[in-house]
Formats: C-alpha cells, structure tokens, sequence
C-alpha cells in the first residue's frame, strides 16, 4: 500500500508541473474549466493523481474549486498582484543578498546558466519564459541555506508567474528584464550584498508598478 502511495504522489508531482505550466503559459484560459476528464486522457492516469496535483495547485494559489463544478483557472486580479509583489519585495531581496555571501562556485555556476536560459527563451517569446524566470530568482535565494524562507519564495514566484508573463507581453520590458537581470547577477556574483538588495527591490518594483497599470487599466481590481 505505501509503495502505490508512492506511486501515486511520484506521478501526481509530475502531473501538476505540466499542468502548472500550462496555466502559466496562457494553454488554459482564465476562469477555464479543467477538464479532468480530458486530461486524464491526455495523461493516462487515473483522477487520482490527477485530482492530488489540482488540489496542491489550488494551495499554490493557481486553480479554484467550486462545489459540483470541479476546478477553474483563477483569474489574475490586482489585488492579488499587489499582494504577491509586497509581500517579495519584504524577503526577496535580502534573501537573495545573503545568499550572495554564501554561494558556492557550483550554485553561482547555476544562477548563470539559468539566466542564459531565459535569456535564450524570452527572445523566441516561448511559453517557458514564465518558468525560467522563476528559475532564475530561485538561483539567487537558494544558497542561502534557509529552506523556510526558500519555500515561502518559491511559492510566491509560482503565483507570480502568470503575473510576470503578462508583464513581459509588450515588447519593451523583456528587453528592461534582461538589463535588470544582469545587472542583478554580476553584482551577485561579485558577492555585492549591499548592491544586490538594492537592485532586486527596483526590478520587483518595476515589475509590480507596470502590472499594477496594466490590470487597472483593464479594470481587473
């Protein structure tokens, strides 16, 4: 019994990465239905695992459920947005300075590959741009050894990822994200932990003023 357990939570993980990322990528529309059925098929599995990894993805903010109706996209509100983006500018950046001071030469290694990576994504407009992003960020906090604060950021970048990609929609900010992000990563490489705060507050802040604009604008508060 514990081994189909197992089995079970393996391949529910797996399903919920696919499905996440076809939330963030825009593939389900805001407020879709998710069409268990269909992607049971897709998938060939059972609704159990299926039904594991909706539920997880409601924890992490991305799906709503409602009784008899089965579970939604949750649409993007400003809100929410705003709430995301305080709540990373209050940890984000000194997480990420502190984890400057402690990285190895492996996980600085790591945090350049994985801008590259999205460098290399964002300029083909590929759906992975969103995921990549969130890599990145993630590059910088994990060093810190410090897996509370590591888990709460990473679900904050998980919720923000669909945030961050209608950010990078209109053709000026990817290349502003990629100076930024540059920007950031030499001054973490130089163990700058001063410079490093600084700057991941203004690119968060950056991001967090055009979105707000934006859903304003199309009057999602």
């Amino acid at each position: 019994m514990e081994t189909t357990r197992l089995e079970v939570r393996t391949l529910s993980d797996r399903i919920l990465e696919i499905v996440r990322e076809k939330i963030v990528s825009g593939a389900f529309g805001l407020n879709d239905p998710i069409r268990q059925d269909a992607l049971a098929k897709e998938f060939q599995v059972s609704k159990i695992p299926l039904r594991e990894a909706l539920a997880r993805l409601e924890q992490e903010g991305l799906v709503v459920s409602q009784p008899n109706r089965g579970f939604f996209v949750r649409p993007l509100s400003y809100a929410e947005a705003e709430e995301i983006f305080a709540l990373r500018l209050q940890i984000e950046p000194e997480a990420a300075a502190y984890a400057c001071l402690k990285a190895s030469d492996q996980e600085r290694e790591r945090a350049v590959e994985a801008l590259e990576q999205f460098d290399a994504e964002a300029r083909a407009q590929k759906p992975t741009v969103g995921m990549l992003n969130r890599r990145f960020h993630m590059a910088l906090i994990g060093p810190a050894g410090r897996p509370l604060t590591e888990s709460i950021i990473a679900r904050l970048n998980v919720m923000a990822d669909r945030y961050v990609r209608k950010h990078l929609e209109p053709t000026r900010r990817p290349a502003r994200a990629e100076q930024e992000h540059h920007e950031i990563l030499k001054a973490w490489l130089a163990r700058n932990d001063v410079v490093v705060r600084t700057l991941i507050a203004q690119h968060l802040q950056h991001t967090r003023e055009d979105l707000l604009n934006e859903l304003a604008d199309a009057g999602s508060k």
